[in-house]
C-alpha cells in the first residue's frame, strides 16, 4: 500500500530509533528469500553488533540497511524516512549521513590514500581543496594514520587499509557508521586495535554504530545490544549478558561453538574411514620389525 506524503514525511522523536526494520524480507533471483521477516530498532548512538555464520544473511541485512538492496517487502527507516517509498533524491541525502567500512577495505589501488580519504567529499560537497587537504589529514589522524596521505592501499598492511577505510567513512561526518566484518584477516592484536578505535569513535562522536561481525571477543568488548541471525532469521537480541545467559538452543549453539549436527556426523564418517588406515599402517610396521 502506498504511504501518503504525511507518513512518508514521518519522523521518529529525538529519543526515537535512528534505524528501524519491521518484517524486513530480502529475496534473489528465482524467488530465494533470504530474510524472513525481520524486525528490530536501533537506538541513537547504540553500537549493535550483528552475529550469524557464514550464510545466515547478516551480510544481506546489512546491505539492505545500507540501500544497496531492496526489500521484497517490510520496511527500513533511516533517520524517519522509509527506504521503500522515498524518492531518489531523498535516498542520496540519506547516504550523505552514512559511512560504510567494507571487509576488505575496497580502497581504489589507483588512487592515494588521501585520494580515497577524500573521494565523498569531491563526490557530494563543493569544499575548496585546501580545506578537503585539511579534513583528510584529520580523518586520517582520527584512525592512526597521520602521515599516510601520498602512501598507496599496496603499501600499507591489512591493519592499515582498515584504518584507511575506516577514514574514508568518516570522511562526510556521518550520523551512522557501517562496518562489515572489521575484524576478519587480522591478526587478534590488530583486530583489538580495531575494536579500540570504533569504541573511541563512539565516544568521540556519539554516533550509531552497526557492526557485522562473526568474531564474538570483538562483540563482547563493542556492542551495546547483539542480534542473532539465523538462516534468515531473527532469533535473539539482547546485551551481552542477556545473550549469554539465553537458553535458545541456536544461541546456544553460536555462543558455546557447537557444530551442527550434520557436520559433527561427518567429522565422525571421516574418523571412521581414516582409523582403520592407520591401524592397517601401524600393523605392517610392527610386523616390518
Amino acid at each position: 500500500m502506498a504511504e501518503t506524503k504525511e507518513q512518508n514525511d514521518r519522523e521518529f522523536p529525538g529519543s526515537g530509533p535512528m534505524i528501524s526494520v519491521r518484517d524486513l524480507r530480502v529475496s534473489y533471483g528465482g524467488g530465494r528469500e533470504i530474510l524472513h521477516g525481520i524486525s528490530f530498532d536501533v537506538q541513537r548512538g547504540e553500537t549493535l553488533v550483528i552475529l550469524g555464520g557464514s550464510g545466515s544473511g547478516k551480510s544481506t541485512l546489512l546491505r539492505t540497511l545500507v540501500g544497496l538492496e531492496k526489500p521484497t517487502s517490510g520496511e527500513v527507516w533511516i533517520r524517519g524516512k522509509n527506504l521503500a517509498v522515498i524518492t531518489d533524491e531523498q535516498r542520496n541525502e540519506i547516504r550523505k549521513h552514512l559511512g560504510m567500512s567494507f571487509q576488505g577495505g575496497a580502497l581504489f589501488g589507483s588512487m592515494t590514500v588521501g585520494e580515497n580519504v577524500a573521494l565523498p567529499l569531491r563526490e557530494h560537497t563543493k569544499l575548496e581543496e585546501s580545506t578537503m587537504e585539511i579534513m583528510v589529514r584529520l580523518k586520517l589522524d582520527q584512525v592512526g594514520l597521520a602521515g599516510f596521505e601520498d602512501y598507496l592501499p599496496s603499501e600499507l598492511s591489512g591493519g592499515m587499509k582498515k584504518r584507511a577505510a575506516v577514514a574514508r567513512a568518516l570522511a562526510m561526518d556521518p550520523e551512522i557508521l557501517f562496518f562489515d566484518e572489521p575484524s576478519a584477516g587480522l591478526d587478534p592484536i590488530i583486530a583489538a586495535g580495531i575494536d579500540q578505535l570504533i569504541l573511541d569513535l563512539k565516544k568521540a562522536y556519539r554516533m550509531t554504530i552497526i557492526v557485522v561481525t562473526h568474531e564474538l571477543a570483538s562483540a563482547y568488548l563493542i556492542a551495546d545490544r547483539m542480534v542473532l541471525i539465523n538462516k534468515g532469521d531473527l532469533i535473539a537480541m539482547g546485551t551481552a549478558q542477556e545473550m549469554r545467559n539465553s537458553k535458545h538452543p541456536k544461541v546456544r549453539q553460536f555462543f558455546d561453538r557447537v557444530a551442527e549436527p550434520a557436520v559433527a556426523q561427518e567429522l565422525d564418517y571421516l574418523q571412521m574411514l581414516t582409523e582403520p588406515a592407520t591401524k592397517s599402517s601401524s600393523g605392517r610396521q610392527g610386523k616390518s620389525r
